[in-house]
C-alpha cells in the first residue's frame, strides 16, 4: 500500500488531523522558503540597510530558537492540541502583523511573533502526526516529509513567476490563511487519549548536560545550518544586486530545496549505520563546495550549482542528525533533544546572519570554511562513537 493509499483508508477523524497537521506544516515550510525571495522587495519599500534587514530576516528565528523549547516542555505537560493551537494563532496573528505592517518595528514584532508561534507549534506535529496512526508512523512521516519537502522546493519558483508581482504582503496573508484553515481542520478532528507524561526528574535532565557526544552534534548542526541559512539569506540579496528578476531568485532557492528533497528521498534507506556515518562527513564537504562555486563566480548558473550543492549538503546533514541526537539523549530527555536540535539550528543561522551580513564576501567565505571544517571535526568525531558503539 502506498503512503497517500494509507492515509486515505484512515478513519475521517484521523485523516482531518493529519491532514490539517500537515498543512500547518506547510504554511511553517513557506515561510522559511519564500522569505528569503521577499526580502529585497521589504527592503526596497522600507529603505532598510543590510543590517535592519538582517534583524527582519533573524528576529523570527530567534523566536523560533525560544518558541521550540516551549512548545516542546508544554506540549509534554499540557494537552498537546491546546498547546498546538495556541502556536499556531500566535504564528497567524504575526503574519497577519506582517502582512499589514507600515512600519520596520512593526514587522519586527510581527516577526518575534510568528515566530515564537512556529515554534510552539513546530516540534508538536510529529507527535499529532504519530497517535493519528499509531500503527504505522513512519507511513504517516513519510508522507508529511514528501509534501513538506516538494512545497519548500517549488513555492520560491512558483511565487516568483506568479504572485510575486502583487507584492510581498500577499506570501504573508498566505502564511496566516492557510495556517487558521488547518487549524480549523485539526481541530475538528476527535481528540485522541493522551499517553501520561512521566514526572519531572532533574537528575534526568543533568544526565543531558553530561552526554558529549550529544553537545558534539549541536555543534555540528549550529554549524552546518548556520552555513545554510546564511546562503538563503544572502542569495536572493546577490542577485538582486546584480538585476536578476525574482523569477531568477526564486528559481535558484527552488534548485536547493529540490535537491534536498530528492537527495532526502534516495537516502530514506540509506541512513542507518554504517551508512549514516559516511552521510554525517558529506554533508560540510558540500556546504563548502557550494560556497566556493558561489565565491569563485556569482553568475546565475555559478548560483545554481551552488544551490545544489548546499541542498544535498542540508539533506545529507538533516537526514542523520536528529537519528543520532535520539540515539545519544539519555532516558527520559528525548523530547528535550529534539527540541535543542531545532533551537541550536536556528541559533546557527542568527549568528552567521548577524555576524556576516555586512562583511565583504571573500570574509564571508573563509568564515563558512572555517564552519566547515568545525562540523567535519565533529562528525568525525561522531563517526567514531558510533563505530565504537557497534
Amino acid at each position: 500500500m502506498s503512503e497517500t493509499s494509507y492515509v486515505g483508508s484512515m478513519s475521517s477523524s484521523s485523516r482531518r488531523a493529519i491532514i490539517g497537521s500537515i498543512a500547518v506544516s506547510i504554511a511553517f515550510v513557506m515561510e522559511l522558503t519564500l522569505v528569503p525571495l521577499l526580502l529585497p522587495a521589504i527592503q526596497e519599500q522600507f529603505s532598510l540597510s543590510i543590517g535592519q534587514l538582517a534583524w527582519v530576516f533573524n528576529s523570527y528565528g530567534i523566536a523560533v530558537a525560544a518558541g521550540v523549547l516551549l512548545g516542546g516542555l508544554l506540549g509534554d505537560v499540557l494537552r498537546t492540541k491546546r498547546v498546538f493551537s495556541a502556536g499556531v494563532l500566535m504564528f497567524a496573528a504575526g503574519s497577519a502583523t506582517v502582512a499589514t505592517a507600515g512600519t520596520f518595528e512593526m514587522i519586527i514584532a510581527g516577526r518575534v511573533l510568528q515566530g515564537f508561534g512556529g515554534g510552539v507549534f513546530s516540534p508538536l506535529i510529529p507527535l499529532l502526526l504519530t497517535r493519528s496512526a499509531p500503527d504505522r508512523p513512519g507511513k504517516v512521516l513519510i508522507v508529511w516529509g514528501s509534501v513538506a519537502g516538494y512545497v519548500a522546493a517549488f513555492a520560491p519558483f512558483l511565487y516568483g513567476i506568479t504572485l510575486a508581482v502583487q507584492g510581498w504582503n500577499l506570501a504573508f496573508l498566505i502564511f496566516a490563511v492557510v495556517s487558521l484553515g488547518a487549524l480549523v481542520i485539526v481541530n475538528g478532528a476527535k481528540a485522541d487519549d493522551e499517553p501520561k507524561t512521566p514526572p519531572f526528574s532533574k537528575d534526568t535532565y543533568s544526565k543531558l548536560l553530561q552526554t558529549p557526544g550529544l553537545w558534539v552534534m549541536y555543534v555540528y548542526i549550529f554549524c552546518t545550518y548556520g552555513s545554510i541559512t546564511f546562503f538563503l539569506f544572502s542569495v536572493p540579496l546577490w542577485l538582486s544586486g546584480n538585476d536578476y528578476q525574482v523569477s531568477n531568485i526564486g528559481l535558484t532557492l527552488s534548485v536547493m530545496w529540490l535537491s534536498f528533497s530528492v537527495i532526502s528521498t534516495l537516502m530514506r534507506n540509506w541512513v542507518d549505520r554504517p551508512r549514516v556515518r559516511k552521510i554525517l562527513v558529506t554533508a560540510p564537504v558540500l556546504i563548502a563546495a557550494g560556497f566556493l562555486s558561489a565565491f569563485l563566480s556569482t553568475t546565475l548558473t555559478a548560483l545554481l550549482i551552488a544551490a545544489f550543492l548546499i541542498g544535498a549538503g542540508l539533506a545529507c546533514s538533516n537526514a542523520p542528525s536528529t537519528q543520532i541526537i535520539l540515539r545519544f539523549a539519555p532516558k527520559g530527555t528525548g523530547a528535550l533533544s529534539a527540541s535543542l536540535d531545532i533551537t541550536f539550528a536556528r541559533l546557527g543561522g542568527v549568528a552567521a546572519v548577524a555576524m556576516l551580513a555586512q562583511a565583504a564576501f571573500s570574509y564571508t567565505f573563509v568564515a563558512i570554511l572555517i564552519m566547515s571544517i568545525v562540523a567535519l571535526g565533529c562528525a568525525i568525531s561522531t563517526s567514531r562513537r558510533l563505530r565504537s558503539a557497534t
